[in-house]
């Protein structure tokens, strides 16, 4: 992006930067000239030297408010965060323990929440900042056998619409990066409570076999970090942006077809 002015500073933070889409998004950013400050649970706390820039690793839980206060008050000052931080569950809707899906939500959606609440009154200190909230193609279409991690996308999908019409007047922008299938860590770390005995067996293990097949065949993660670049390199980035044409022309599909031929070719994608 040489040539290109920023918009923002050159200060940032990415959650889930250990590995993955988060790591990826952390690299590039930092080979632009950027300081990442990378936050994960296990990130080694060291600073290195990437690009023209630098990332400085920072420990941190995004389920824990302390831990994030703790991490936001040593970064000191930022007008960029890319939320990346976020694991997935498979299995029946039916059979999915609560304890489960409440840990699905208190990462994928809370932990969003909990950065915000700390975070932005230091972006707003700027005249332009910039939330990015890695989402899916999940909330925009529902998955079978992954309705609890769907639904975390969902609920970061109307949280975000909602910040951004709220947050705007403050200079505050706020946009969706919706990835599909990503080759990373996020395959194997699934958890999937498998009972062997529900009536769902079958059909859970075809639809999470074909997950697995399609995220190991799937983009790298470094095309979701190219797309959050560029929303970082525009005034007025809009909402939502699908990662690789296959998926943006699903959504295109989504809107216009009805939700009972869309749940269809779910269904059979899935083999549910």
């Amino acid at each position: 992006m040489e040539g290109v002015s920023r918009i923002y500073t050159d200060r940032m933070v990415v959650t889930g930067a250990g590995s993955g889409i988060g790591r990826a998004v952390a690299c590039l950013f930092a080979e632009e000239g950027y300081t990442v400050y990378g936050l994960s649970r296990s990130i080694e706390e060291v600073e290195r030297q990437v690009g023209r820039g630098r990332i400085i690793g920072i420990r941190c839980d995004v389920t824990d408010e302390a831990s994030v206060r703790d991490a936001v008050a040593r970064i000191g000052d930022f007008s960029i965060i890319v939320h990346s931080a976020g694991f997935g569950i498979a299995g029946a809707a039916e059979d999915t323990p609560s304890d489960l899906a409440e840990s699905q939500l208190r990462t994928n959606y809370f932990g969003v929440l909990n950065m915000n609440r700390t975070a932005l009154p230091v972006m707003r200190k700027h005249a332009h900042s910039l939330v990015v909230l890695i989402s899916s193609i999940a909330g925009r279409v529902p998955i079978p056998f992954q309705s609890h991690y769907s639904s975390s996308k969902y609920a970061l999908e109307a949280y975000a619409a909602c910040l951004k019409m709220e947050a705007r007047s403050f200079g505050v922008e706020c946009v969706l990066v919706e990835p599909g299938d990503i080759q990373t860590g996020f395959t194997a770390h699934r958890e999937f409570p498998h009972l062997h005995d529900s009536i769902y067996a079958d059909m859970a293990g075809r639809a999470v076999r074909r997950m697995e097949e399609d995220e190991r065949n799937g983009m790298r993660p470094e095309a979701v970090a190219s797309v959050v670049l560029k929303m970082a390199h525009r005034r007025h980035p809009p909402l939502r942006t699908a990662v690789g044409l296959q998926y943006k022309a699903l959504m295109v599909l989504a809107r216009i077809f009805p939700d009972r031929l869309v749940l269809f070719i779910l269904r059979k994608m899935y083999r549910a």
